[in-house]
């Protein structure tokens, strides 16, 4: 994580960064919400670094990427013969973030029985690591991240409530790029630079007016990390010389002379596809919901040649959101 790449001068970053600075000193946890490739995982870093745990572990956890089963044992350890596998005592994430801070980025993954345990730590600072009833300690500091929306998660039963209010000490709204206009040419820069530096050492190459244009123009449904691929691809293109706009490609899939799909931003500037006229209800509800879903999908795949985070981000979905849909109706979809 390289905390150098929070930088801005736009009102919202500005903004933004006051909070969290003010929040770094409050030893108390922080829940932070915003889009895919905003930079959570950068803000996280921030907090821990100008915080009294600055000298401590700093350790992160990505709550998606492990199966339901995996994710006590990723937190809380486990001791020898816990569970088919576990052929030897092991550490979990709360073990070696003791003295510092855990980021558990994609909380609300988390599955309702590890929630439980974790309102545990947060309150009392105890647990046991999975196949043992012995207590253990630590003092740890609890950065949360997600872009689900808690609350509703919280209505629906499928996110403990006291764990909600106890991680959300402060929270704080992370802003997308298309909220931070003047920090697109900073960020861009930046990108341009490490990028010359690793291909040729050289400085950063100067961005044609055009080329800048067609940044400043686009919707960045991917936010920062969504620039960053862009612009070192654009970097990486003008083979040393200054970036064009013809070099600034914002799907690489592409084919040449295949004509470019219109902006795929999020719901700031592109709604989703429209259902014309009074939808002709079948039997039942449910299979209204399932037919509608099925056709703002396909409408959606068909906008964004089947790209489907693109396809996410024009329906306003996140994309673990976007996949649960589309394996719901996967059979239609395939037909």
């Amino acid at each position: 994580m390289r905390v150098e790449e929070a930088i801005g001068r736009s009102e919202a970053f500005l903004a933004f960064t006051e909070r969290l600075s003010r929040a770094a000193a409050v030893d108390r946890p922080v829940l932070l919400i915003g889009e895919r490739g905003t930079g959570k995982e950068l803000a996280a870093a921030k907090l821990h670094y100008l915080s009294r745990r600055w000298e401590g572990s700093l350790v992160a956890l990505n709550c998606a990427a492990l199966s339901p089963s995996l994710v006590e044992a990723e937190l809380f350890g486990h001791e020898q013969g816990a569970f088919t596998g576990a052929s030897r005592e092991r550490a979990g994430r709360f073990e070696a973030a003791d003295g510092g801070t855990l980021l558990l980025d994609e909380i609300g993954l988390v599955p309702l029985e590890a929630q439980e345990k974790l309102l545990r730590v947060v309150e009392y600072g105890t647990f046991e690591r999975v196949g043992s009833s012995r207590p253990m300690r630590v003092d740890v500091r609890i950065v949360a991240a997600t872009n689900a929306d808690l609350p509703a998660l919280a209505r629906a039963g499928r996110f403990k409530e006291d764990l909600l209010d106890r991680l959300a000490f402060e929270v704080l709204h992370v802003p997308p790029l298309r909220e931070r206009q003047e920090d697109i040419a900073i960020l861009a820069g930046h990108f341009a630079g490490r990028m010359a530096r690793e291909l040729r050492g050289d400085a950063a190459p100067e961005f044609t007016p055009e080329a800048r244009a067609k940044l400043d123009a686009h919707p960045w449904p991917g936010n920062i990390r969504e620039l960053k691929n862009v612009v070192e691809r654009a970097v990486h293109r003008a083979d040393g010389g200054p970036v064009g706009a013809d070099s600034v490609d914002f799907d690489p899939f592409r084919r040449p002379g295949e004509p470019v799909a219109g902006p795929t931003s999020g719901p700031s500037s592109v709604d989703p596809p429209a259902v014309s006229g009074r939808p002709t209800l079948p039997a039942s509800l449910p299979e209204a919901v399932a037919r509608l879903e099925i056709e703002a999908l396909q409408s959606a795949l068909r906008a964004t040649r089947h790209h489907q985070r693109k396809a996410a981000a024009l329906l306003g979905l996140s994309y673990h959101q976007f996949r649960g849909l589309y394996r719901k109706h996967a059979t239609q979809l395939e037909e």
